[in-house]
């Protein structure tokens, strides 16, 4: 059985989605989202969903310059719509 965590930490403002469990006789473990504040940006260090936290969070409000793609290179977020930390 796949068991879906939430882990918070927020002494150090981090924050997960982990999938953890069997599958038969194989295990399953890893993160789906993993999100960190820092210096006041939403830093998206893990994103396997298939909308985009970076997309709900802006639909929800959040300014684009708020959320950092931390899983692309920082040559590459020039490229987005967000912020380039």
């Amino acid at each position: 059985m796949v068991e879906v965590e939430l882990i918070f930490d927020t002494e150090r403002d981090r924050y997960q989605l982990v999938h953890a469990g069997w599958n038969k006789h194989r295990r399953i473990y890893g993160s789906t989202i993993h999100i960190d504040l820092i210096n006041d940006k939403i830093w998206i260090q893990n994103d396997g969903t298939e909308v985009g936290i970076a997309n709900i969070l802006v639909e929800r409000g959040v300014s684009p310059q708020d959320i950092v793609l931390a899983y692309h290179a920082p040559y590459l977020r020039k490229y987005t719509d967000f912020a380039v930390c």
